[in-house]
């Protein structure tokens, strides 16, 4: 059986695109939606007093009984479980990765340099994860938009990138479009135009199309009901998975298990920082 979306609370105004989200998730996929509060702090390792704790425990009670409530609003019939610990907040959400479907956080807004702010927590949980974790900015609902998924390498290593923007698609009845960088193209040699080559196309370039249509092969046949867009394109992969995704509903890339689980790659922060919708980023093997 399939874990649940998971959101995790942090009792600030941040958690409210994340319910609804993860509610909207939750019932396009059939899956429970299970509400996570942890009030433990995030570094220091002193006991609260007992009226703190009291205190913690009241106001987790109310930060759940509301996010409940906002998740029902669209979805009432959505099995929804709640749960408050006193865990350190990305203690207590990697532990419970390792037994969910996804994992989803809210976003602070944008920042000074005009891209999304994350903590501290939701670094150290994007970057351990057993699963993969979503960021929601403030103003954002699953719409009915395309989803765009980074194939970097174009072989098992995908593997999970892809099944997720296939399994995420076709639950919600919209199309994948597949992006692949590659360049430059001033170290290639040009081709001619023929069946299923641009007319501006070079050997690099049409090889990779070629890769590219050779991954998909196997996701086009297990969701045939899926709409895909091939989309390769010259330049770094940053900018060009940023360029495809503006209007996007869903951005997926995917972050390699690294020895430093804090480094997650600089594609995957230009993802988390500057993306205009949700971005899921997912654990590679």
């Amino acid at each position: 059986m399939a874990g649940p979306v998971v959101v995790g609370l942090d009792g600030t105004g941040n958690s409210v695109p994340a319910v609804l989200w993860g509610a909207e998730e939750a019932a396009a996929r059939g899956l429970p939606l299970h509400l996570l509060h942890s009030w433990g702090s995030p570094s220091a390792d002193v006991p609260p007093a007992a009226l703190e704790v009291a205190g913690q425990e009241r106001r987790g009670a109310e930060l759940l009984r509301g996010a409940v409530d906002l998740a029902f609003t669209g979805h009432p019939g959505i099995p929804v479980t709640t749960e408050q610990v006193a865990e350190r907040p990305a203690d207590a959400l990697l532990e419970r990765s390792a037994q969910a479907t996804m994992l989803i956080l809210g976003s602070r807004g944008h920042g000074a340099i005009a891209g999304f702010l994350l903590g501290s927590v939701s670094l150290q949980v994007l970057g351990q994860a057993v699963c993969p974790v979503v960021t929601v900015r403030e103003d954002a609902a699953f719409p009915q938009r395309e989803i765009v998924v980074g194939v970097r390498h174009a072989g098992p290593e995908d593997e999970a990138v892809l099944e997720f923007a296939f399994t995420a698609a076709d639950a919600h009845h919209t199309r994948v479009r597949a992006v692949r960088a590659w360049g430059p193209a001033a170290t290639v040699e040009p081709v001619r135009a023929g069946p299923g080559h641009p007319p501006d196309g070079t050997a690099a370039g049409v090889a990779e199309q070629e890769t590219l249509a050779e991954a998909l092969l196997p996701w086009r046949a297990k969701f045939p009901a899926v709409e895909v867009v091939p989309h390769v394109a010259n330049g770094r992969a940053a900018p060009v998975l940023l360029a495809a995704c503006c209007d996007a509903g869903l951005l997926v890339v995917g972050r390699r298990n690294r020895r430093s689980p804090m480094l997650l790659g600089p594609v995957v922060h230009a993802a988390l920082h500057h993306a205009n919708c949700p971005v899921v980023v997912v654990p590679q093997g």
